[in-house]
This record gives structure tokens, C-alpha cells and sequence, in this order.
């Protein structure tokens, strides 16, 4: 008998999978890193199980899906040897100080609790990390350090000179972003603010209230706008620094004087152009990370088969509903390699 699908039973069968597996996720992914690659700092380590990236000015940092963290890079420091432990959920990778002819940089780990740890940098008595269990979100700029706290209010230690480590007052901040000499912050009404060194105007965000992330560079800033696009501020006396077109970005990045940015469909551009610092092709990315001369990017990787996951993506969601849905009437028989004929499971289908 002909295999055709019939549209109650194929949503039937589709829904029960979407009800027992929606918002699952399946994947980690592997590192690609590419840039400036004096120390190493661009060639990440082997393995598909990282969930989060961080490049600083030299090294980089990765943690994996069981919560340890791995590093690499310029070391002098000690700063791409992270602690041990299995109970680390962000890390934050900062720039580096000459001291003594020696460079040292620093970087930072949030742990399960909401306290922070620290390290690298260890003869700059004004590294110290806050105490307490009540933090949410890090970020390590130039040679100073942010934190926002579960309250709202954000907290900032380390170089000061241009105030870059006093933040404003308040507890209406969603989103912290350190650059060389300045930070931002994102407040809960999408508007931003920004303090520390502004030469450039780095420092002094556009007004609005539809901002929805941020990123700090060493002489420019990010934001990214709900409509999916990007502006830029501070140093652009060329022009070079202008983002790109668009509205289908998801993420953004900055550091030292390059940009990057991720599209809503995997695939990275990056600004100004530069040889040898082209981002690699492909449409599998899910975070990016920009350090003073090189970039690293997560690359999705599937970690184990989900069942329904008709459209590859490593997740069973609404998605693949809308796949089977369009292939209601499909006449298998005539058709056999399409997705809804053949799904990754081998969903039974109807006689």
C-alpha cells in the first residue's frame, strides 16, 4: 500500500514527540579559533564538548559541559591556567599588563554558588575579586573587572585610573561589557550607559531603548538593537569600524579594534576586514568570542541523536513540526528521501 502521510495522524505523531522532547537540547560544541596567533591563543584544544568561550588579550579560555575550565595561550601570568572544579557556569578572559618586562594577564570564572574566582595578574594588589554569592554575569576588560549582581547593581574593581572600575548607582542593569579603558552596561529598560576612558567617545552610547546586548572594544563600542541590527560608537575615523547591514544578527563581539558579529543563521561576518582574519565559513556557529588579535567561535555539535529532530539542528522544537507539517501529503513512495518520509528516528509511518 502506498505510504502517504495524512495530516491528523502525521500531527499526532509530532506533537507527542514535541510534547515529550521540546526545548531539549542536545549539543556542546567544538572550538574554532582564528587571528593573531602568537602565543597559541588560536589554536583551541581538541573535543565537542564546550559551552562557552572567552578570548582575552593573548590567551583564551573554554568551559566545558561538565563545568571545568580549560585555557590557552600566553601564560606568563598564569592566566590560562584556570583553577580545577566541575562547578564553573561563565567565564570572562581579560587583557594583559607588562610588569617588570613580564606580561601577565588576568581572567575570571562565575561558579554555580555566585561567587567569583580570579587569577593570572598577581603582582597588581588591586585585582581582588568581590566576595559573596550573589553574582550573575562577569566581564574582564583591559585591567579591570565588572560584575553584576542578582540585585541589579554592578560592581567593578581593578585599574581605575579613567574610572572605568566605578559604575553608576542603581539596580535596574541587565548586561555588563568591559573594554580596554571603559565599560557599558545595559539597563532593564534597553537603554545603555557607559563610564571610564572616552576619548574617542567609546564611552557615551546612543540614546534609545531598544538595545538588547552590548560589547566593549578598545577604543569603539556594540550594541545590538531588537530589530536584529548593530551600531557602533567611539573610534571610526575612516570608517572602517561601521557595522555592517542588517537585521538578522543574534550576537555580537568586540575587542581591541576588530568586531565580530553572529547571524540568525549561524554564520559569522566580521569588521574591519583584515587578512588572516577572515572568520571561517560555515553556518553551525552558536557563540563567538573576540580577544585583542584573534577570535574564536563555538561550533555546534550534535552530542547524541534526539528523537524528532528532523532538521539536524540538535534540538526538537516547534521547527520540526513545521517540517512534518509540509510534507503532510507527501507521497513517500515517489519521494522516499524526503525528511518527513524518512525521519532521523524512523518515526513509524502510516500504511
Amino acid at each position: 500500500m502506498r505510504q502517504t502521510h495524512l495530516a491528523a495522524i502525521s500531527m499526532a505523531i509530532l506533537v507527542a514527540i514535541c510534547c515529550l522532547c521540546i526545548e531539549q537540547s542536545a549539543f556542546a560544541g567544538s572550538i574554532v579559533g582564528w587571528g593573531g596567533n602568537e602565543y597559541g591563543e588560536a589554536t583551541p584544544p581538541d573535543g565537542n564538548d564546550f559551552v562557552a568561550i572567552a578570548a582575552g588579550d593573548g590567551h583564551s579560555l573554554a568551559l566545558k559541559s561538565n563545568g571545568s575550565i580549560v585555557g590557552w595561550g600566553q601564560n606568563r601570568g598564569g592566566q590560562a591556567t584556570p583553577p580545577d572544579g566541575n562547578d564553573f557556569v561563565a567565564i570572562a578572559a581579560g587583557g594583559r599588563q607588562v610588569h617588570k618586562m613580564v606580561i601577565e594577564g588576568h581572567s575570571l570564572a562565575l561558579k554555580s554558588d555566585g561567587s567569583i574566582v580570579q587569577w593570572g595578574a598577581p603582582y597588581i594588589y588591586y585585582f581582588v575579586s568581590p566576595t559573596g554569592n550573589d553574582f550573575v554575569a562577569i566581564a574582564a576588560g583591559g585591567d579591570h573587572s565588572l560584575t553584576l549582581k542578582s540585585d541589579g547593581s554592578i560592581i567593578g574593581w581593578g585599574n581605575n585610573s579613567d574610572g572605568q572600575a566605578t559604575p553608576p548607582d542603581g539596580n535596574d542593569f541587565v548586561a555588563i561589557a568591559a573594554g580596554s579603558g571603559h565599560s557599558l552596561a545595559l539597563k532593564f529598560d534597553g537603554s545603555i550607559v557607559g563610564w571610564g576612558y572616552n576619548y574617542n567617545g567609546q564611552a557615551s552610547p546612543p540614546d534609545g531603548n531598544d538595545f538588547v546586548a552590548i560589547a566593549a572594544g578598545r577604543s569603539h563600542s556594540l550594541a545590538l538593537k531588537l530589530d536584529g541590527s548593530i551600531v557602533s560608537w567611539g573610534y571610526n575615523d575612516n570608517g572602517e569600524y561601521t557595522p555592517p547591514d542588517g537585521n538578522d544578527y543574534v550576537a555580537i563581539a568586540a575587542r581591541g579594534s576588530h568586531s565580530l558579529a553572529l547571524k540568525s543563521d549561524g554564520s559569522i561576518v566580521s569588521w574591519p576586514a583584515r587578512s588572516g582574519h577572515n572568520p571561517p565559513d560555515g553556518n553551525d556557529f552558536v557563540a563567538i568570542s573576540a580577544g585583542l588579535t584573534h577570535s574564536l567561535a563555538l561550533k555546534k555539535e550534535c552530542q547524541y541523536a534526539l528523537k524528532g529532530d528532523l532538521n539536524n539542528d540538535c534540538k526538537v522544537d516547534f521547527s520540526d513540526f513545521a517540517l512534518m507539517a509540509s510534507h503532510w501529503l507527501i507521497d513517500c513512495d515517489l519521494n522516499p528521501e524526503d525528511p518527513a518520509c524518512v525521519p532521523k528516528i524512523g518515526a513509524v509511518i502510516p500504511p
